[in-house]
């Protein structure tokens, strides 16, 4: 079985999370992909857009030899500046997109898994997130209690609130 590692994201990943921006746009099979410009429209850049600034996490998934294959972040908005998935302005907007080859392999798990974890520790009561309901990753956000609260565009917002512990 290969190994995979969860790591933080760091400012030297911001050209592989642009990268996995652009995996993550959902595809049904037979259908073109957009082309990369699609990254600079409005709706789509604000995910990744001046990153760093406060509620920004992001983690990196490598493969043995280090080369990343996979990553989760969320970022949080406001009433004045929405995108898909949004809830309130204390809800982060989870994304994620794993490289083709390494998918279904349990990677998308791990990442979900461990970025709960990390929002939680980091004072969050929940994450939200837009999936189309084609999306093979649905089964994946729905195992881990995130439910459809919502409909933008063709897509679903979904979110999942944490169990805290008093």
């Amino acid at each position: 079985m290969t190994e995979y590692k969860i790591r933080p994201g760091t400012e030297q990943d911001i050209d592989f999370l642009w990268e996995m921006l652009y995996q993550s746009i959902f595809i049904e099979d037979g259908e073109a992909k957009p082309s990369r410009k699609i990254l600079n429209e409005p709706d789509i850049i604000k995910y990744l857009c001046n990153w760093g600034r406060r509620g920004d996490i992001a983690l990196i998934a490598a493969d043995s030899g280090e080369n990343p294959i996979g990553a989760i972040w969320t970022r949080l908005f406001d009433d004045t500046n929405k995108t898909y998935g949004y809830i309130d302005k204390n809800t982060p907007v989870l994304s994620m997109a794993i490289l083709q080859d390494y998918r279904g392999k349990g990677i998308g798990t791990l990442l979900l898994l461990e970025m709960i974890r990390k929002a939680e520790n980091a004072g969050f009561t929940s994450l939200s997130l837009s999936v189309a309901p084609k999306n093979p990753a649905l089964r994946l956000y729905e195992r881990q209690g995130f439910v459809k609260v919502g409909i933008n565009g063709t897509s679903w917002d979904m979110v999942t609130t944490f169990h805290i512990k008093r």
